[in-house]
């Protein structure tokens, strides 16, 4: 096996990959958007950029930037391994620290931050990024709207004397639109992509095998969806007799969209645009309802129910007084009651009873919402040799301190199956997976990609997806695959595009 070698990185360290390299290449020389998939070395070639800017400018200092603390923690402890610089010129900085420790510690060689950190630190003028030589985005498709990293890389730009941006995500986005507000935010000027099909990237890959699972909605929840769907239709009846709706069968989008328009309408002080305003609501609350039954289950349902109740907008009282939604509110209650579940907890229960029953093995659950997470935990509990354990984000209730505990105790085998929300996707250093269960496919491109990638990274891994036949599931799913697809397409068009020569150098 083949090391890369350089003056500043540690032997035997990081694995010599050709398209690690041939990335590299292009980062030393453009800010570069840099799309790989999960668990192939974004964080290396960081590392070896990194290297390579403190070698040829040997004064200068590296910002590290990562959306959550414990990335920020994970990216120090990485570098720590890899490069030849004295521990104590690397530091991690976190808002716990106080203002003017912290520009005592923006002296150090190499800096880890979330960008939330640096972002009001250049604001009050206790950081400069002048002789900062290269900054690192990691997850840059946050990098858009309001988020701190757009304020940081345009800051960089105008202050830094020889600056260098290299962006890493698994997936920015599915549009061309996205993409290039992505670049534009972060002043870049050159992509490099690679995927799974790539010859230099293929002898890296372990193999995925991907499964379909379908399950069916009993006919108990089926009175239930021809109650929503009915008072869905009559609302979007409406709103087509009146002009607002063009399509035949309009998505949850069309009515997000419609419900943007109006807002801004009651703004310009259009007051008839509050009736048309509330029925958009009605639909879009009465869409949620629907959605939670066909994706989630009768617990879900009850419980959005229950909020529903205590909502005292206008649109959640009028959905109240509607029999069709009291009809469903009383079969969803009858079924709560019964302890009625998910076709798709039977499945998932069957499933990792026999992948147990096979082998010891690791497994990542993925569901969107906390309380499918807990259920799933719950039920999970009562077989034999399973050991589960919730993993949500701090605004679900668990602290990035806790977070870091159970990712250990996960690693050391005190639990065996992490089932997780959104917070489980992205970045972390989650140990490799033998097994991945989407317990709901999701819309999204990128949060598809980060889920998958957390399978087949040492080794061979299957990922299984649920899905409940004719409902929102199968949408979903084929959704975020075509939207990879045209993502894929875009990246490898501006990569064969040559990088903008006025931002190029070095």
């Amino acid at each position: 096996m083949n090391y890369v070698k350089h003056p500043l990185i540690v032997e035997n360290s990081i694995e010599s990959r050709a398209y690690q390299e041939a990335i590299l290449g292009t980062a030393a020389k453009n800010h570069t958007l840099c799309v790989l998939p999960t668990g192939l070395g974004k964080t290396n070639i960081a590392i070896m950029l990194a290297a390579h800017r403190l070698e040829k400018y040997p004064d200068s200092r590296i910002i590290v930037m990562a959306p959550t603390r414990p990335l920020v923690n994970q990216h120090y402890k990485t570098f720590v391994r890899s490069l030849k610089i004295p521990v104590e010129d690397m530091v991690a900085v976190t808002g716990f620290i106080k203002p003017e420790e912290r520009e005592r510690l923006y002296g150090k060689k190499l800096l880890f931050a979330t960008p939330q950190v640096i972002e009001n630190d250049l604001k009050s003028g206790i950081l400069s990024l002048e002789r900062v030589s290269l900054l690192v985005i990691d997850e840059a498709h946050h990098s858009v709207g309001g988020y701190a990293y757009p304020f940081v890389a345009k800051t960089y730009l105008e202050q830094a004397r020889f600056p260098r941006i290299l962006a890493l995500t698994a997936s920015p986005g599915g549009t061309t639109e996205k993409i290039q507000e992505i670049k534009n935010n972060l002043g870049i000027n050159a992509v490099e992509i690679r995927t799974d099909e790539d010859h230099d990237v293929r002898p890296w890959i372990k193999e995925k095998q991907i499964d379909w699972i379908y399950v069916e909605l009993p006919e108990s929840f089926l009175r239930i969806k021809r109650y929503l769907d009915e008072a869905i239709e009559d609302r979007a009846g409406k709103l087509k007799s009146m002009g607002f709706l063009k399509k035949h069968k309009p998505s949850k989008r069309d009515f997000l969209e419609l419900q943007a328009k109006m807002q801004a309408s009651i703004s310009r002080g259009h007051k008839a645009a509050f009736g048309i305003s509330s029925i958009v609501a009605q639909v879009i609350k009465l869409e949620h309802a629907l959605d939670l039954l066909e994706t989630q289950g009768i617990t879900m349902l009850e419980k959005y129910w229950k909020r529903l109740k205590e909502d005292t907008t206008k649109a959640a009282k009028t959905i109240l007084k509607d029999q069709r939604v009291a009809n469903a509110m009383f079969l969803s209650r009858e079924l709560f009651e019964s302890g009625s579940k998910h076709p798709k907890m039977g499945k998932l229960c069957q499933i990792v009873d026999r992948q147990f029953r096979e082998k010891d093995s690791k497994i990542i659950i993925f569901a969107n919402y906390r309380e499918s997470v807990k259920e799933i935990v719950s039920s999970l509990k009562n077989i034999e040799g399973v050991r589960p354990v919730e993993f949500v984000g701090q605004k679900e209730g668990l602290t990035q301190k806790e977070q870091i505990a159970r990712l250990s105790d996960f690693r050391d085998g005190v639990y065996n199956v992490l089932v997780g929300t959104s917070v489980s996707e992205e970045g972390l250093d989650i140990p490799a997976m033998d097994l991945a269960i989407f317990y709901e496919p999701v819309p999204s491109e990128i949060r598809s990609i980060q889920r998958r990638g957390r399978v087949g990274r040492q080794k061979v891994g299957r990922v299984i997806f649920l899905i409940t036949r004719r409902t929102r599931d199968e949408a979903y799913f084929w959704s975020a695959h075509n939207k990879e697809k045209r993502m894929h397409k875009t990246l490898y068009g501006m990569k064969s595009a040559k990088p903008t020569s006025s931002q190029t150098s070095e």
